[in-house]
């Protein structure tokens, strides 16, 4: 009778282990490449840009939209940020960097790592940026499996270059690997196959949803598309199809490769039990013939002006976020990781400094502010900005990523209710209109001396620093 009575009690505590996996949300984290905030309709860009964008418009009243989601000024720290919930100036990954060693240290806990330690299927389909080498590819740190560039898209046109040398610089490849293995090369990524890459992402991440609601397993996939990178470059289907040049003809393209994925999820039958973001991890390209544009912000990536950092960011979750809400709360790319571990049960790292924070309560309507106040904008080893409440305070003047930065005998203060396009500060004088914000000053002082005293209780790794890694 007893042991009757263990069977079961064995099969009702596997049948509800069983349940709770079953029960567990998947999540899609797509990630577009330098996409400013002002694009896509739901910004206040689509026909503006030249092609309508309906079905991220109508996938941003699905959930929640963030009007203050911020990001880091370059493709690599920005990346390791949403890996690790950790400023990368911890981490060695400050800046992008050509021909030289770099990456994300073995050491450093990913999103992925994380998901994978709950039983998660994690699979990758895009570009890394986050390390070339033995160790750092993205089947090294968490992922099942990985289809894509290992670093920057303007490596696709060296082949097409003037005077290029195969002799001296490796043709960049696409890669595909799976956890532990050597990545191999698929084919040449070049200025043909750099037009056809983003339909190749979008096809294997489907083909992974559908092989782990098969297997009746709980996926994460990070979709880190090429696009709007230079070259900005349309799949021939999308060459010629706005009528508006090949800037509308990419606009039309990333919706339409969103749509897809929005459509597999619902194919899957998945929709309710799946968490979807869709987000830029970086402003606008400036490079001639390449630019895009923040919209109501000022500047582009690499300087620390709100067209640097605000970028757009969507995210639904059915019956847990609201629909067709907007928020200006601040949030930064370092709280994505935390705020999916809150909202999935993943274990965050308690060995070192994070710097993210769980927003879930402002995703999920129980509160209206955000979970910080603020942040620091390091732009390579050096904090150009802190960006704090409605104020942000500028160290340095850096309008764009070709000018050399000069750094303010005062720092700027602007507040970015009145002055959007950070024009006017206390340097100004009142005749331009400026306001009196030296308050600011002693406030913001505070926040950064206590962001640099954790500087100095965990040295931060060093850019370039060799594999094993292990803090002393």
């Amino acid at each position: 009778m007893l042991r009757r009575y263990s069977l079961v009690l064995a099969f009702l505590v596997t049948s509800f282990c069983m349940a709770q996996t079953s029960e567990r949300p998947n999540v899609v984290v797509i990630v577009m490449d330098n996409l400013g905030w002002g694009e896509i309709g739901a910004y206040g860009g689509g026909i503006l840009r030249g092609a309508p964008t309906p079905r991220l418009d109508a996938f941003a009243k699905e959930g929640m939209q963030l009007l203050n989601f911020n990001v880091e000024p370059q493709c690599t720290p920005s990346r390791s940020a949403l890996m690790t919930a950790r400023h990368p100036i911890r981490s060695g990954t400050t800046k992008v960097v050509w021909g030289l060693p770099y990456g994300m240290v073995g050491w450093e806990k990913t999103m992925a790592e994380l998901f994978s330690e709950k039983g998660y299927a994690t699979g990758m389909y895009g570009k890394w940026h986050l390390g070339d080498m033995k160790g750092r590819f993205p089947t090294d740190q968490g992922f099942d499996e990985w289809y894509g560039i290992a670093n920057t898209t303007d490596e696709s046109e060296y082949t097409s270059q003037i005077g290029f040398d195969p002799t001296v610089v490796t043709p960049p490849q696409i890669q595909q690997s799976t956890k532990g293995k050597t990545p191999t090369a698929v084919k040449e990524y070049n200025v043909k196959t750099r037009r056809t890459i983003d339909a190749e992402l979008a096809d294997k991440a489907i083909a992974f949803m559908e092989k782990s609601v098969k297997q009746d397993k709980p996926f994460f996939v990070y979709l880190p598309y090429t696009l709007a990178h230079l070259p900005t470059l349309p799949n021939p289907e999308f060459d010629g199809k706005s009528g508006n040049g090949g800037w509308a003809d990419v606009l039309m393209e990333i919706d339409h490769r969103a749509g897809q994925i929005f459509d597999a999820i619902d194919n899957l039958k998945v929709r309710e039990n799946t968490i979807v973001i869709w987000m830029s991890e970086n402003g606008p390209e400036e490079a001639s013939s390449w630019f895009g544009t923040a919209g109501y912000w000022r500047g582009h990536y690499f300087t620390a002006l709100e067209g640097s950092l605000r970028t757009p960011f969507l995210i639904r979750w059915p019956n847990k976020i609201k629909a067709g809400v907007k928020t200006d709360a601040i949030v930064h790319i370092t709280d994505v990781l935390p705020t999916l571990a809150s909202a999935v049960g993943l274990d965050m790292p308690t060995d070192r400094k994070i710097d993210g924070v769980d927003q879930m309560p402002l995703f999920m309507g129980q509160t209206e502010d955000s979970a910080r106040e603020g942040f620091p904008v390091y732009n390579g080893d050096e904090m150009f900005a802190y960006k704090w409440r409605n104020y942000k305070v500028h160290y340095y003047k850096h309008e764009n990523m070709f000018d050399k930065p000069i750094k303010h005998n005062f720092p700027r203060v602007h507040n970015l209710l009145r002055d959007p396009k950070e024009l006017f500060g206390i340097y100004g004088g009142h005749e331009t209109g400026a306001e009196n914000l030296t308050w600011v000053l002693p406030a913001v002082t505070k926040e950064v001396l206590k962001f640099k005293k954790t500087l100095q209780e965990e040295p931060p790794i060093l850019l370039g620093t060799p594999e094993p890694y292990r803090p002393k």
